[in-house]
């Protein structure tokens, strides 16, 4: 089990995960972003890739338009 800290709110996951995984289980994966991990920016390139593990605190922004 580990836990991650996103936008404040503590999250437990059986076992580490992709970000790409944790943000279509947040039903962010379509929505303009932007993702802070652990204090440093994660580029779009890199959320299938980035493994998101036990103590991670993500901060997650989502862009809203408006006018």
């Amino acid at each position: 089990m580990i836990n991650i800290t996103v936008n404040g709110d503590t999250q437990r996951h059986a076992e580490p995960l992709m970000l790409s995984e944790l943000l279509h289980s947040m039903a962010l994966a379509d929505k303009k972003i932007a993702v802070e991990r652990n204090g440093e920016i994660v580029p779009k390139s890199v959320h299938g890739s980035l493994l998101v593990g036990d103590g991670d605190r993500l901060e997650i922004v989502v862009a809203v338009g408006g006018g």
